[in-house]
């Protein structure tokens, strides 16, 4: 039976390139869940004159593909502009590999959105989104199907974790279903104002335990 993967995926399997966590990144993106099986984390620095994305790292919990795309994509991106590395896609990502098993296609997504996440982090922080989309519930609700509830390793949404979302004059109100003194509250809590604190016309962002 032939090897699923290429002799260039093994590399960048056994030897990742720009590997590990960054310290205060200009942007950041998770995508994926361990739950599911893969995951992917993307730290970027940004040069706040040229736009151009100057040192990169990424984060996985996954198989080998994961690792090897996260590993291609994150050298594509280095050294391109915001705009250069937005273009990049897991088609791209894949040919550099030499090719991927078909049933791994989802990895070289998973890090694609994870790069295209850290951007568009870095652009709401910088107030370089030009279509201004209203925060609402479901804006919300979006964003926070991105934190993680580490009881399950699922997101808080699909956990059921949150009990009520409200939105009003700039100032958004969460309410989580765990005491306030549990264990994984701060964490859940800093995870949701970091998501959360980032959109435009968001001023504050209030976390509310039920007990």
């Amino acid at each position: 039976m032939k090897f699923p993967y290429s002799q260039k995926v093994l590399e960048h399997f056994k030897n990742p390139h720009n590997v590990g966590k960054m310290e205060n990144p200009d942007g950041k993106g998770l995508e994926g869940s361990p739950a599911c099986g893969d995951m992917v984390a993307v730290y970027i620095k940004v040069n706040p004159d040229t736009k151009v994305i100057e040192d990169i790292k990424f984060e996985s919990y996954g198989c080998a593909s994961n690792i090897a795309t996260a590993s291609i994509i994150t050298d594509l991106a280095r050294g391109k502009t915001l705009d250069e590395a937005k273009k990049i896609t897991w088609k791209q990502a894949a040919e550099e590999l030499g090719g991927l098993p078909p049933v791994k296609a989802h990895c070289s997504v998973l890090a694609v959105e994870g790069l295209r996440a850290a951007i568009k982090d870095y652009e709401e922080k910088h107030g370089l989104i030009t279509e201004k989309e209203p925060t609402t519930e479901e804006v919300v609700k979006k964003r926070l199907k991105h934190v993680m509830n580490p009881l399950t390793g699922l997101d808080v949404i699909r956990t059921n974790l949150i009990l009520k979302i409200s939105v009003e004059d700039g100032a958004v109100r969460v309410v989580v279903d765990l005491p306030a003194n549990h264990q994984f509250a701060p964490a859940i809590k800093e995870d949701i104002v970091e998501k959360l604190g980032s959109l435009w016309d968001v001023e504050k962002v209030d976390v509310v335990f039920t007990a």
